[in-house]
């Protein structure tokens, strides 16, 4: 299973990014999909996720801005970020899993992408 990200770049504070992530290889298994970020210095947490159920999940600082999709005919999931401000600056990492309901524990997520950077400038 490969995933791979795309849509990342440098963006002025109040504007938009959607990033990609293109799901490739045996992924039948697969349930649910997440998107990580990790800043400078900060530790690599969980942004937002779709349950194999279709339910989202959002860290309650980008609640309202981001919003996780799936277009399963093309085994991509998006992330759809407005209104962005610096602190959203990091590196954005699409993760899978063939847990249902895998929470926030990275353990959890079998594969993922090689990340994408996201530069918000003020």
């Amino acid at each position: 299973v490969q995933l791979l990200e795309s849509g990342g770049g440098l963006v002025q504070a109040g504007g938009s990014v959607r990033l990609s992530c293109a799901v490739s290889g045996r992924h039948f298994g697969l349930s649910a999909m997440g998107w990580y970020r990790q800043a400078p210095g900060k530790e690599r947490e969980l942004v937002a996720a779709l349950s194999g159920k279709g339910i989202a999940y959002y860290v309650d600082s980008v609640k309202g801005r981001f919003t996780i999709s799936k277009e399963d005919a093309k085994n991509t999931v998006h992330l759809q970020m407005n209104n962005l401000n610096p602190e959203d600056t990091a590196v954005y990492y699409c993760a899978a899993s063939q847990l249902m309901h895998p929470g926030r524990l990275q353990s959890n997520y079998d594969y993922w992408g090689q990340g994408a950077q996201v530069t918000v400038s003020s």
